[in-house]
């Protein structure tokens, strides 16, 4: 793994008290970047994620607020921003399935408006708002942003043609985002395929067994395998903005 001198450095990750998001607060920290970890004021696992993370010697704050709400999201980045002196680096890494099981293109039926309404709220509507929010702090230190977009954004089901929708969304967000701030910041994205982290979508053995099949590396991706790449377009890729990036030992092959 590539290691980077971030002392000095400051970072927000979304959705950071877990999965994807806990595995690239880890690897900021550990490479000398001071951290605010976001996560839902109720949820519990942000408190204790910043202990035991403090215990082991990381800086790291807790930001605690809701990226889907319209009002909550962008007070959550100005408060972490004010907390931690300055921003380098915004991972908009929160995110929905907005469903507990996954629905197939053909129940439309299912794709309710309920649905619709909470994925783009968190997972396309909070990055536009996030970003926004922390770009006149990212310009002042030459930033840069990385999204999670999702194979389901490209050519993957996904957990439902909703999320798809959100994730495609994420990749024109990501172009245009990268041309509205460069060249003081610049703005990624990376699309995961099949992930073994705590995400909401209870999917089957047989549907872990057929994604490792299907993957060219026969192995579903961790989430220190995302994290390194995201790290990667933060403090390295010195000439890389706008792009998608995808992570999944090939499953889309």
């Amino acid at each position: 793994m590539i290691t980077y001198d971030l002392k000095g450095k400051t970072a927000l990750v979304t959705g950071g008290a877990s999965g994807i998001g806990l595995a690239t607060v880890r690897m900021l920290a550990k490479n000398g970047c001071k951290v605010a970890i976001n996560h839902l004021a109720d949820d519990a696992r942000g408190p204790e994620v910043v202990e035991a993370l403090r215990a082991e010697g990381m800086d790291v704050i807790s930001a605690p607020g809701n990226v889907g709400d319209a009002a909550d999201g962008p007070r959550m980045v100005e408060q972490a921003a004010a907390d931690l002196g300055r921003l380098d680096y915004l991972v908009n890494n929160a995110g929905t399935p907005g469903t507990r099981a996954s629905i197939p293109p053909t129940k439309l039926d299912l794709i309710t408006e309920e649905l619709w309404e909470a994925v783009i709220e968190v997972n396309l509507l909070g990055v536009f708002r996030c970003s926004k929010a922390a770009a006149p702090h990212l310009k002042k230190t030459g930033g840069a942003i990385v999204s999670v977009a999702s194979i389901a954004g490209l050519n993957s089901p996904g957990s439902s043609m909703a999320y798809g929708a959100t994730k495609a969304g994420v990749i024109s967000l990501t172009k245009n985002l990268a041309r509205g701030l460069g060249p003081e910041v610049r703005v990624n994205a990376i699309a995961p395929g099949a992930v073994n982290s705590t995400w909401q979508i209870e999917w089957t053995n047989e549907q872990r067994a057929t994604s490792i099949d299907k993957a060219v590396l026969k192995r579903r991706c961790e989430p220190e395998d995302l994290a390194e790449v995201m790290v990667f377009l933060l403090a390295g890729a010195a000439m890389v903005t706008g792009q998608t990036v995808v992570v999944d030992g090939g499953l889309t092959l």
